[in-house]
């Protein structure tokens, strides 16, 4: 079985010292096979643990990444092609039918995308998912919104 770490937006150590200890204590080195970041680590300390966590770890650049990263990728993980991308490019951020068109213009199966905060997915007219894994570091809302 592959274990993926889809994770983004966390912030650290600019609005966050740190991974919460609650979320660490989850995260086993070893058992996990693939880390795919959609950027805003704001840290080489967050990079350099996750590295620790996972042979392959794949970062694209937010807009507040201290290092520079490709501004897109594209994964192939078993028969699934995953494509990154922080979401700041996309204007407006978080819209729906400019991020359907980055899929199709990535080729990819996924589309994992940050910036917005949100958590959750949408699948388009083709059966393309546009996944949002949300983030570990922002506290701009109470709760975080959800997406289905």
């Amino acid at each position: 079985m592959v274990l993926v770490l889809v994770i983004g937006d966390l912030f650290v150590p600019i609005k966050k010292p740190g991974l919460p200890n609650a979320f660490k204590q989850l995260l086993v080195p070893g058992k996990i096979s693939h880390v795919l970041c959609t950027g805003n680590l704001c840290g080489k300390k967050t990079e350099d643990y996750f590295r620790e966590l996972a042979d392959q770890v794949h970062i694209v650049q937010g807009d507040m990444d201290e290092y520079l990263y490709p501004e897109r990728l594209v994964i192939s993980i078993e028969s699934l092609k995953f494509g990154l991308c922080h979401g700041h490019q996309v204007l407006p951020v978080g819209n729906r039918a400019a991020l359907n068109a980055l899929r199709r213009d990535m080729g990819v199966d996924v589309l994992l995308t940050g910036s917005t905060m949100k958590i959750g997915y949408v699948q388009d007219d083709l059966g393309g998912l546009i996944m949002y894994p949300g983030s570990v570091g922002a506290l701009q809302r109470a709760k975080q919104e959800c997406i289905y």
